[in-house]
């Protein structure tokens, strides 16, 4: 019998290019000069922990002696493991398979929105790629009302987003919900799967097509506009679509009018390209904090994060490193067989943490992790955020969503509303009901967490 395994995978990097320059600097000590995976379209991961300092010093040479480096890959196409290390060939990138024309519509909803013509790029009409966008623009202040009737924690802003650099920060870590410090989450965010052995996850789209396995990806608005027919095809395909900023930076380290154009911006960007809205969104690196949560879901989005298993485990592959040339591909290896234990001890399912921005990190998910959790014994099953949260592909889309409660209302009247600093009492004037037990607000069995069998890890390839 299949037990369900909830994993949330870290949500595909969807759109990764090679004009992320801007990312790319950030990632230096991720990713030296890697290429974006073959399939890759626009989304991005987030890591578990604050990313290591760069330097050469990190820098980790592939070695042959470790007896995992001869192992072989599920995928043809893919070298041995101990072959796949920082500084590898890459390949060519892939273009969509299908193009996707005007008018075609999902199946997930009878009435779900046709796809509107074909997204033609326009300068003029869209911030600098890679780079927060400013926030004197029109667009900017009318997302800004959204945030009326909402209580906006007054939380200073990070320097960077680690807990060396932000003592006082970190010293209020618990109360403020600082995830990147210490992993604290309150009950609004999407961490886990209910049910055991179930995953979320996210080569790819050609890897999940063959397995028949759908997958949620974050997507990163300034990739969408550079990779539209991806995110298409990816929609389109039937995986789910969610919000991973505009140009991947730290959210604690914002301002609240910078927080909004990011989350703006990817919204706009993903309308733009699919007609849809999605109620759900990831912070990169996961870095959050009462005050980012409040303003996301003030603009009706959901925050998602991977787990952390109640020893303290967490479910990062670490799959960047080695991109980063700090471990290699058979440390990471061992890790994620790690990650596959800790699930198996676990009462309920997982949100794990991988990425397909770079072709490295794609040959890991495609050559051996996922093969490794589809042949797991007890099996896990891998679901799309959604379905593993047991919410309908509908309500994960303005549009189409039914659910008056979900993500969250915004009233500026009466009683209730969503605990967001943690205290136990519903401190955000939204919604009918409190939010002090996991996701009370929401009509549904369970949150929001990742999705099904498709792709385990292939969310993060991007960003941390």
């Amino acid at each position: 019998m299949m037990i369900k395994l909830q994993a949330l995978a870290t949500l595909l990097a969807v759109l990764a290019s090679t004009e992320a320059s801007g990312l790319h600097q950030r990632h230096a000590h991720l990713a030296h000069r890697q290429a974006p995976a073959s399939s890759s379209a626009a989304s991005s991961a987030a890591s578990s922990s604050a990313p290591p300092a760069s330097g050469a010093s990190s820098a980790v040479v592939p070695t042959t002696t470790d007896p995992l480096a001869t192992l072989t890959a599920a995928a043809s196409d893919v070298p041995p493991l101990g072959q796949i290390s920082s500084g590898m060939p890459t390949g060519s990138a892939l273009s969509a398979s299908t193009t996707y024309q005007e008018g075609a519509k999902p199946t997930y909803a009878a009435d779900a929105p046709a796809l509107p013509g074909p997204f033609v790029f326009s300068p003029g009409a869209w911030p600098a790629q890679d780079k927060v966008p400013p926030t004197d623009s029109d667009e900017v202040k009318a997302w800004m009302k959204e945030l009326d009737g909402w209580t906006i924690p007054n939380i200073a802003k990070n320097v960077d987003n680690t807990c060396a650099s932000n003592p006082v920060a970190a010293q209020n870590a618990a109360q403020n919900g600082w995830w990147t410090c210490g992993g604290h989450t309150r009950s609004t965010d999407i961490v886990q799967c209910p049910d055991k052995m179930t995953w979320g996850v996210s080569k790819l789209l050609k890897f999940l097509d063959q397995k028949n396995i759908s997958a949620t990806f974050f997507v990163v608005g300034s990739r969408i506009i550079s990779r539209p027919d991806i995110l298409r095809e990816e929609y389109m395909s039937g995986h789910e679509i969610s919000v991973h900023t505009w140009s991947h930076h730290a959210l604690t380290t914002l301002s609240n009018e910078e927080i909004v154009a990011e989350l703006g911006w990817t919204r706009k960007a993903i309308k733009d390209v699919l007609g849809i809205t999605p109620t759900t969104m990831r912070p990169p690196y996961g870095d959050m904090d009462d005050r980012v949560r409040a303003i996301s879901l003030a603009m009706g989005m959901i925050p998602i994060s991977w787990t952390t298993a109640p020893s303290g485990a967490v479910f990062d592959t670490n799959d960047w490193r080695v991109a980063g040339g700090l471990v290699t591909a058979p440390v990471q290896y061992r890790t994620f067989q790690d990650i596959l234990g800790n699930a198996s001890t676990m009462d309920t399912g997982f949100i794990v943490l991988q990425h397909d921005l770079y072709e490295i990190t794609v040959d890991l998910a495609v050559g051996f992790t996922l093969d490794a959790a589809l042949s797991h014994n007890p099996p896990f099953t891998l679901q799309p955020i959604g379905e593993c949260s047991k919410i309908p592909t509908s309500n994960l889309y303005l549009e189409t969503n039914t659910n008056k409660t979900f993500p969250f209302t915004n009233s500026s009247a009466g009683s209730g509303g969503v605990d967001t600093n943690g205290d136990g009492k519903p401190d955000t004037k939204s919604g009918t009901g409190s939010s002090n037990s996991t996701n009370s607000a929401l009509s549904f069995s369970s949150p929001v967490t990742v999705y099904s069998l498709a792709g385990f890890a292939a969310l993060g390839a991007i960003l941390l």
